[in-house]
């Protein structure tokens, strides 16, 4: 990944002024292995490339953390809590989700079984579609697949995580608030 297009998207996404905030009050997080991810980021970059506000329509802003010395959900409300008294100020949703304990409810959630992740990277390697892996912390990007796809628009199922109904039904929502982008089917 080029340092160029690494520093456009660290002011991209810090022109959303809540990834902003959430970066700024990283350290009173202290989440272990923690990373903002997802949504917050690469939406932000389409909506600056669609000519939008930056922070316009973005549902919700996702922490992932990695814990696997309490796998129960009491811990992770305990660290929800947490972050809700941190950045409740902020008023958007927040979700902090201990990618240690995916594989305990993901195949109920999705239909699919869902391997045990080792580490919060392994968790943002994994969505479906890889120019949305990315995370973010106040010192570091995590983009395991690159930029340039992100920034070109271009949406591909992840061979991670091959499961084409879920990957249809995403690609779907996306296109239906940003139209620009392109279905690229495997070669």
């Amino acid at each position: 990944m080029s340092a160029t297009l690494l520093a456009r998207f660290r002011a991209d996404i810090l022109a959303n002024r809540h990834n902003g905030a959430i970066l700024d009050r990283w350290a009173e997080l202290a989440l272990p292995d923690g990373w903002l991810v997802a949504g917050c980021l690469f939406q932000t970059v389409w909506n600056l490339q669609a000519g939008r506000p930056p922070e316009s329509g973005i549902k919700d802003y996702d922490l992932f953390y990695f814990d696997a010395t309490d796998l129960s959900a009491d811990a992770e409300r305990a660290v929800q809590a947490r972050v809700d008294t941190v950045l409740g100020d902020l008023g958007i949703a927040l979700e902090a989700i201990n990618q240690a304990r995916v594989h305990l409810w993901y195949e109920a959630e999705f239909g699919y079984p869902y391997a045990p992740l080792g580490s919060s990277r392994d968790g943002i390697a994994r969505f479906l579609v890889p120019c949305t892996c990315v995370g973010v912390r106040p010192d570091d990007t995590h983009a395991p697949y690159g930029l340039e796809t992100l920034y070109r628009g271009e949406l591909a199922m992840n061979p991670l995580v091959p499961h084409r109904e879920l990957f249809a039904a995403k690609v779907a929502s996306y296109r239906a608030r940003w139209p620009a982008l392109r279905l690229v089917e495997p070669t």
